[in-house]
């Protein structure tokens, strides 16, 4: 199998913290998207979104969206519980990912981070305002437990904690969570944890 990755992306570094924790050999290519790589025509034929992660199976299938590349690599492994309500409550927990914390907090710190907040003050602030909301959600929600279904560590942690954990970068004090920093030091104690995502590359800077 083929990754290919960015080491800057959020949702490029859970699906490599998933590979490294379930032991799965991958190797991977590096896609510096804001030099045009992920544009060219080879790579839009396999993912025309032109966007980062992708897996590239051995038989040349090509599979895209972060949390759909989590599924199929975890899927019957210790990483996804067993029953069906369990399964559908990490499925729960990924769509919130997306809809929720990514494009919110991964957003706003990817525009803080690379100069791209300048003019955009006012949507910024909603986002993190916005940010805010999403983390309390997660506090509830952990605040009697010590991972976000049924109790186990599973791809729905990974998939949160993918952006979560940078909330500071943005200003939001992850302290004033106290369950969400429970939860984030729990993740960091899992075996074969590494930190990421990586600063902003030159490339992406305005």
């Amino acid at each position: 199998m083929k990754l290919y990755s960015y080491a800057s992306s959020g949702n490029a570094y859970k699906v490599e913290l998933a590979l490294a924790q379930l032991g799965i050999p991958c190797d991977r290519i590096e896609v510096e998207i804001f030099r045009g790589e992920g544009q060219t025509p080879d790579y839009l034929r396999r993912n025309p979104t032109g966007r980062v992660p992708m897996l590239e199976l051995d038989d040349g299938t090509c599979i895209v969206e972060s949390n759909a590349i989590l599924w199929h690599l975890a899927r019957g492994s210790r990483l996804v519980p067993a029953g069906a309500l369990a399964q559908t409550q990490v499925l729960s927990w990924m769509f919130f990912e997306q809809n929720e914390v990514e494009p919110v907090l991964g957003s706003a710190r990817f525009w803080k981070l690379t100069g791209r907040d300048r003019g955009r003050e006012d949507e910024l602030e909603r986002r993190i305002a916005q940010g805010r909301r999403s983390l309390s959600v997660l506090e509830t929600s952990l605040a009697t437990r010590s991972f976000l279904v049924d109790d186990v560590y599973s791809i729905a942690d990974i998939a949160l904690y993918a952006y979560t954990h940078l909330a500071g970068d943005v200003g939001i004090d992850l302290a004033s969570y106290p369950a969400v920093s429970r939860w984030c030091a729990s993740i960091e104690a899992q075996d074969r944890f590494f930190t990421g995502p990586g600063p902003y590359t030159a490339a992406a800077l305005v």
